[in-house]
């Protein structure tokens, strides 16, 4: 009896020591991962200053000679390169204008009325957001809508944001 009892016992401890181990592992695997895709959103943090340059020098960019039409195709072709390496990471941008405002995804740095937006709706980005899978790793810098004012104006607000920054999709 006492022999039986104490290979039961054994077969407890053993039983809860492979439980252990497998938690362990568990355990593990997931904070290798963690850090993995910490260390993958610090390196793309550090390329948004030069994700933001190629926006402004797209907007900016009026090729007029054969030669400056050559070098902006030669551009838009490292930009379109560049973009897919992102896409194959994972690295995808938060929706902006026409969306509605979510603090979770957008940094609301003004209001302003709109005829064309209701209230809470974005209705122009100023620096893109971007997300890793599904975590973000910066906020879409956005104006949002405060809903209907006067026809007059909205269509001064209209007239004063016509150089609107392009949107989350127009580009990709």
């Amino acid at each position: 009896m006492d022999l039986s009892a104490e290979i039961t016992s054994g077969k407890e401890k053993y039983i809860r020591l492979q439980a252990d181990f497998d938690n362990f592992w568990k355990r593990s695997e997931k904070e290798r991962l963690t850090a993995r895709s910490d260390a993958q959103g610090e390196v793309i943090e550090s390329l948004f200053p030069m994700i933001d340059s190629f926006g402004r020098a797209k907007q900016q960019v009026k090729p007029e000679t054969e030669k400056e039409k050559k070098i902006d195709t030669s551009y838009q072709g490292i930009y379109k390169q560049f973009v897919e390496i992102m896409r194959c990471l994972q690295v995808a941008v938060v929706p902006t204008v026409g969306k509605p405002f979510d603090p979770s995804l957008h940094e609301a740095i003004a209001r302003e009325k709109s005829l064309e937006f209701k209230e809470g709706v974005i209705i122009q980005e100023f620096r893109r957001g971007f997300l890793l899978r599904d975590r973000l790793i910066r906020p879409a810098m956005v104006k949002v809508s405060s809903g209907p004012g006067s026809k007059k104006a909205t269509a001064a607000s209209d007239h004063k944001s016509s150089g609107q920054p392009t949107t989350a999709g127009d580009d990709e």
